[in-house]
């Protein structure tokens, strides 16, 4: 019994469903939440992560972008809706083609090493929504000309 436990786990889905070409973990089925995770494919090109998905007609609104999500990943820019209120711990880590990003008025927390590595990536905007940034957070970001932190960083 415990070999056929083992099987099951190694061979789980690091996701819940796909949509859109973005890979999804539900959250909260109560709330209705979910998070944009890694999937079977890395991702590539320009990115706009919808303020809500549907699966299997039920409508979820995009809260979270969790660790690791797009690590490593050939996306070229990303577009972060007002719904997410937290970028997880190395979500765009070594992306190296990224060079533009917009975080939503929602994002109260950008994890550590969030964007470590992006050495395209040229500036960023947090918004005064978001109080906390985790440690190295754009560590290794060498076309990183400017960073606008808000007051609202403690």
């Amino acid at each position: 019994m415990a070999a056929v436990a083992l099987c099951s786990a190694v061979t789980a889905s690091a996701y819940d469903f796909v949509s859109d070409g973005l890979y999804y973990n539900i959250i909260s089925t109560t709330g209705k939440t979910v998070e944009v995770t890694w999937g079977d494919d890395l991702y590539e090109g320009d990115i706009a992560i919808p303020s809500t998905v549907q699966n299997e007609d039920i409508t979820y609104s995009v809260t979270t972008i969790g660790e690791e999500a797009f690590y490593a990943g050939y996306i070229t820019s990303v577009t972060i809706p007002n719904s997410v209120t937290s970028i997880g711990r190395k979500a765009f880590s070594s992306c190296i083609d990224l060079t533009s990003v917009a975080i939503g008025d929602g994002v109260k927390k950008i994890g550590s090493s969030a964007f470590s590595g992006c050495s395209a990536l040229t500036s960023v905007t947090i918004p005064n929504s978001v109080t906390s940034i985790g440690d190295y957070a754009f560590s290794g970001c060498s076309s990183l000309a400017s960073v606008t932190i808000p007051e609202s960083v403690t």
